[in-house]
């Protein structure tokens, strides 16, 4: 482990979390203070038994029992009320902790490059937010008090014992060694066990899920039975790794309980002789009796919650880690105090973006791999330029586009938005003057009009269907009951794949941008379909500079531009003309595409 882990284990990541601790210092404070005063009252609880005994059975005197019992109702009353604020205290510690970290953690996540989410998959990423954030804030709550608690009473009934009598709290305060010894073993291997059933059972979640969003794959191969025999084999491994745990921690429970009864009897032996004696008093006895039975719980209480923060040192780890993670691609300070942050836009500050764009002896590669995906790369294009760029499937068509959009940085070189260093001015600023669509069409829940209105938050019902008749997708609304109020469902499941690409478009053309970016848009979309939008992105292209990532070459002949990719270089750039006759790697796949269609007309026809 590393100096910097070292450090954030100190104080099982407490200094670092101190941010987060801070904001409800008072709240920690009046925590601690009640479960000291609860672990008091719980520990002078046998005294009172000591002074029943002895005065009312011993004495056989009942003088005093009105005061002893209105002592005893305040105690039980003032003790219901300070455990009725600390449940509350710990429960808005575990809240607000647990709500603070997961908004701080997914504030941040907006902020990295889009690199991080390409290095992590979704569930990594999801169970930092979520189920480390959760740890994080039940360890500071209850935990944390846990140890306050019964640590408290321990320290308060052990004084009480030896003020008492000394011989009877030796032979108790004895026991408490080997206790926490056997405690500390039997937890170390239950730690372990239990590590294994939340990995198993994590095992088990990920192929139920894998189960659920892959059955139509699973029907359509006939592999039920297989899924089935596989997901059987998983529970019967978490069967035996649970009933193993089962095993060890009834072991546990049985080892603690008879050094209970051990402890119990040494007193008993002793203080019974004592008393035979007549040199110890009867309720005094039972006080040794009660320490001697309940001694052990909060020891155990104590051992395990020291167990579980070790455990969630983890937590706090992998959750600082993914906060400590800076984006690749992050404006400068100056540019920020300029033009603001995502979270603090300084719109005011914001020039017009034109939509001149220039790659100046560009060179780069992704920051996994070390190959130059592009070098000394110069091309100049002017505000409202069509640019196609084609390439065999995974030749890496993304690379400009990515540069373009600020995702990543050039390697060397520079790109320039009008005439200025893209880095000179806000990755907001230029995001928002994007229209970006994607070749798989992501929809957010909700209804048809919330998604437009991404788009633009305050586009006009008259707005968007100016947007919906420019892509052709007006018909949409006359099948749908509710209009633009339509639920289209999780990531807009209850359209086709057709249907949600044409919102997408509509979505980034009511953002009115000046870069427009169309990564193979019209792939998932039927030919008659596809027609009527690249009739409608060819009006909308007017006067905006755009980009366009395809696959058939048909639908870019137009282009101002052509740039080929293969085996990520760009190897050709020109008109589609100038590449047609040229005769080159443009002029074959162009060729191939063509022979296809035909082939597939005739087959068709």
């Amino acid at each position: 482990m590393d100096k910097n882990n070292t450090r954030r284990l100190r104080l099982f990541g407490i200094v670092e979390l101190w941010p987060f601790v801070r904001k409800y210092r008072t709240i920690f404070i009046r925590m601690v203070v009640i479960g000291v005063v609860v672990s008091v009252f719980d520990s002078i609880y046998p005294l009172f038994n000591r002074y029943a005994i002895n005065h009312f059975v011993g004495e056989k005197t009942l003088d005093t029992l009105p005061y002893f019992i209105a002592l005893m109702i305040a105690c039980f009353v003032s003790q219901g009320i300070l455990n009725y604020i600390n449940v509350c205290d710990c429960s808005k510690i575990e809240m607000f902790m647990d709500r603070d970290l997961r908004n701080s953690a997914f504030n941040h996540l907006q902020t990295v490059s889009l690199s991080y989410f390409n290095q992590n998959n979704v569930g990594y990423i999801h169970a930092r937010v979520m189920s480390d954030s959760g740890k994080i804030g039940e360890m500071m709550a209850w935990h944390v008090m846990n140890v306050v608690w019964f640590g408290s009473y321990i320290v308060f009934a052990v004084v009480v014992m030896f003020m008492v009598n000394v011989k009877l709290a030796l032979i108790i305060f004895a026991m408490l060694p080997v206790a926490m010894v056997i405690m500390a073993l039997f937890q170390k291997k239950l730690t372990f066990l239990n590590r294994q059933v939340r990995e198993q059972n994590s095992k088990i979640t990920a192929h139920i899920n894998e189960g659920i969003t892959g059955v139509k794959s699973i029907k359509t191969l006939a592999i039920e039975d297989k899924m089935d025999r596989e997901f059987y084999g998983e529970t019967k491994t978490m069967r035996k790794l649970s009933v193993r745990t089962a095993h060890v921690s009834a072991m546990f429970t049985a080892t603690i309980t008879l050094i209970s009864s051990l402890a119990l009897a040494a007193v008993i032996w002793a203080g019974g002789n004592m008393t035979t004696a007549q040199v110890l008093e009867v309720g005094t006895f039972s006080v040794f009796m009660s320490y001697a039975l309940n001694m052990l719980d909060p020891i155990q209480n104590i051992v395990n919650s020291i167990a579980n923060m070790i455990g969630i040192r983890v937590n706090i780890e992998r959750y600082l880690n993914l906060m400590d993670t800076t984006g690749e691609v992050r404006d400068r300070e100056d540019v920020i105090a300029k033009y603001g942050d995502a979270f603090d836009e300084k719109r005011e500050n914001w020039e017009k973006l034109i939509g001149e764009v220039d790659f100046e002896n560009v060179s780069f590669h992704y920051p996994d791999g070390d190959e130059m995906v592009l070098e000394n790369f110069t091309l100049h294009v002017p505000a409202g330029t069509n640019v196609a760029i084609v390439g065999e499937t995974g030749a890496g068509k993304s690379t400009l586009i990515n540069l373009v959009c600020r995702f990543f940085e050039p390697t060397s070189g520079r790109v320039l938005i009008d005439g200025r260093d893209s880095r000179d001015r806000s990755l907001s600023w230029l995001h928002a003057n994007l229209g970006y669509v994607l070749q798989t069409p992501h929809l957010f829940s909700g209804t048809i009009r919330d998604n437009l209105k991404y788009g633009n938050p305050d586009a006009t019902d008259e707005q968007i269907m100016e947007a919906l008749k420019t892509v052709a997708a007006e018909h949409l609304l006359d099948k749908l009951d509710e209009g633009l109020d339509t639920e289209i469902g999780e990531g807009g499941d209850f359209l086709s794949t057709g249907e949600k690409q044409l919102l997408s478009i509509a979505r980034a053309l009511l953002a009115d941008p000046r870069i427009l970016i169309l990564d193979e848009a019209t792939s998932s979309i039927d030919t008659q379909t596809e027609k009527a939008i690249q009739d409608a992105i060819r009006t909308v292209i007017q006067n905006r500079t755009s980009f366009v990532i395809a696959h058939r070459l048909s639908t870019i002949v137009n282009a101002d531009i052509i740039l080929l990719v293969h085996e990520g270089k760009i190897v050709e750039r020109g008109t589609h003309a100038q590449l047609m006759k040229a005769g080159g790697e443009y002029y074959k796949l162009f060729t191939r595409q063509y022979e296809d269609l035909i082939v597939n007309d005739n087959q068709q026809n």
